[in-house]
């Protein structure tokens, strides 16, 4: 099946302006013996020639991405040669991929990256922020410190974006613009991955400043599929996405952090997985050795019921073993715990999902 044909479940008879039917749950929430909420969501798994392999709900409505296609964004710093030209390390490419927790490796790697290429913390436009990370946070706050961008979760990706705009010689100020050369190669680089002109496709801005761009998820997923199978790519975009791919297998600490779902995941699946959260409910995934890729969106934005549907799914693929689940216990399906730190109910998939 082509792009251009990707399967909707969208009435073709529904008359013009009528809103587009719900999405399937495919997440509840238990409480005691009974489902007290659930979570409607659109998944896409594609395979790096566009055929989709698995779907469910509206798969061809734009969404915004957000943070879980930072691994396509940093295509175009390692394509163009930056990242060899600043000698940027495994684990800074890996964090250039991330949604960080803030932690202390995290801000001093940002900051050293940034010297190294001749800039510092206050070049990043993506401002400060408190590290999520609650140890780190408190300890930042003893010690009389205020968080800075280097905290800021997205403080990796935007690092990779001003060594791409030192390797260009264009100016660093004003990088996160839509107009900006650095965000017209990541541009150049997403319509090359996902099959899309994306010159007309609908815009925001991001938590951090950078331009969003909405995109139909099994568009995103194709994109996926071909970052871990990107045999139809320049042979520069090739050994990019492979750099990518290594870098964020060997440094899985580096795209999340402590307890995070992301890290724990990718410490068990190592180079079978390459997985990502984005904000409001988005997760993405590359399966390299099956040459498929997919993306997820959950109706309300809930994160946690993304979480639970890339959990289902990594078991469906086989590419976590039963014994990887079973030691992952609760990161998979979330116990729900009272104040009193009581387990009351747990996030797991809805009786009828389709895998």
């Amino acid at each position: 099946m082509t792009l251009e044909s990707l399967p909707s479940d969208r009435d073709a008879a529904s008359e013009p302006g009528a809103a587009p039917p719900a999405n399937p749950l495919l997440v509840e929430v238990t409480r005691g013996a009974m489902v007290e909420s659930g979570h409607r969501a659109a998944i896409a798994l594609v395979d790096a020639g566009g055929s989709v392999v698995l779907s469910a709900g509206d798969i061809e409505r734009p969404v915004y991405a957000r943070s879980a296609i930072k691994s396509l964004q940093a295509i175009a710093m390692v394509e163009s040669g930056a990242a060899e030209a600043y000698d940027v390390s495994t684990a800074e490419l890996s964090m250039a991929c991330a949604s960080h927790s803030g932690e202390a490796r995290h801000a001093e790697t940002a900051e050293a990256w940034l010297a190294r290429i001749g800039c510092s913390v206050a070049d990043l436009e993506c401002g400060p922020q408190l590290p999520s990370h609650e140890p780190s946070m408190i300890a930042l706050l003893a010690a009389g410190k205020l968080p800075t961008a280097a905290h800021n979760n997205c403080s990796g990706k935007h690092s990779g974006f001003l060594t791409l705009a030192r390797h260009l010689g264009v100016p660093a100020k004003g990088y996160v613009k839509y107009e900006h050369p650095v965000q017209q190669r990541i541009l150049g680089v997403l319509e090359g991955m996902t099959g899309l002109d994306l010159g007309a496709a609908p815009r925001g801005v991001d938590g951090c400043g950078i331009p969003v761009i909405g995109m139909p998820l099994g568009n995103i997923a194709l994109a996926m599929a071909r970052l871990g199978a990107p045999d139809d790519q320049p042979e520069t975009r090739q050994a990019a996405c492979a750099r990518i791919r290594a870098a964020v297998a060997q440094e899985p600490f580096m795209v999340a952090g402590s307890g995070r779902f992301d890290t724990l995941v990718m410490e068990k699946t190592g180079a079978k997985a390459l997985i990502k959260t984005g904000a409001e409910g988005v997760y993405c995934a590359s399966f390299p050795e099956l040459g498929l890729g997919a993306a997820i969106k959950v109706d309300d934005g809930a994160g946690r019921a993304a979480e639970v549907l890339m959990g289902r799914l990594l078991c469906h693929l086989d590419i976590l073993s039963e014994d990887d689940a079973a030691a992952l216990g609760g990161v998979l399906t979330p116990l729900i715990h009272n104040r009193a730190g009581l387990a009351v109910g747990e996030l797991r998939p809805a009786e009828r999902i389709p895998f």
